[in-house]
């Protein structure tokens, strides 16, 4: 894989060039680009472009951080951003696919709100994650801050569903 691909795919199209931020940018990209893989393709693309966008990401910061010895986490590297985002979407995705719907601008922005929270706070097995500064370690952060947000949305969600009805 060349260079200029390499950036490519590790800015998500650039997004993490964008300051101030580059994380948030590329969360907030990956938002966008998975909320609308889940209403015009549905729940499975999305489980698969996660898949797939988590593996492409674990080979492309190891090739990126490869060719940069010393340089633990660019911030302008942003495809854990969209893996760990994807994740987040998957909960309330899954949840409205079980009621045969889209998703609905609540979870995913919930999802978002959430993921940017742990990802910035680093708590637990996020922060350890991130300790690591390795390849995987930038992965994981990322997919556990992911993973830590969709579950929060799931527990809101069922909050608010418990007071409506």
């Amino acid at each position: 894989m060349n260079r200029e691909s390499l950036t490519l795919i590790n800015t998500f199209f650039y997004t993490g060039l964008m300051k101030p931020a580059p994380g948030t940018w590329g969360s907030l990209a990956a938002l966008v680009v998975g909320w609308g893989i889940e209403r015009y393709l549905g729940f499975w693309p999305l489980v698969v472009a996660t898949v797939l966008v988590t593996a492409l990401g674990f080979v492309t910061i190891a090739a990126e951080l490869a060719l940069r010895p010393g340089d633990e986490d660019p911030s302008e590297i942003v495809i854990d951003e969209v893996a760990g985002m994807w994740l987040a979407l998957l909960f309330p995705a899954a949840g409205f696919w079980m009621r045969d719907m889209s998703m609905v601008w609540p979870g995913p922005i919930a999802a978002f709100a959430l993921f940017r929270l742990f990802d910035i706070t680093k708590p637990w097995l996020v922060g350890r994650a991130d300790r690591r500064g390795d390849p995987a370690g930038v992965m994981l952060d990322d997919l556990w801050a992911g993973l830590f947000a969709g579950l929060c949305t799931l527990v809101l969600a069922g909050l608010y569903h418990a007071v409506l009805m």
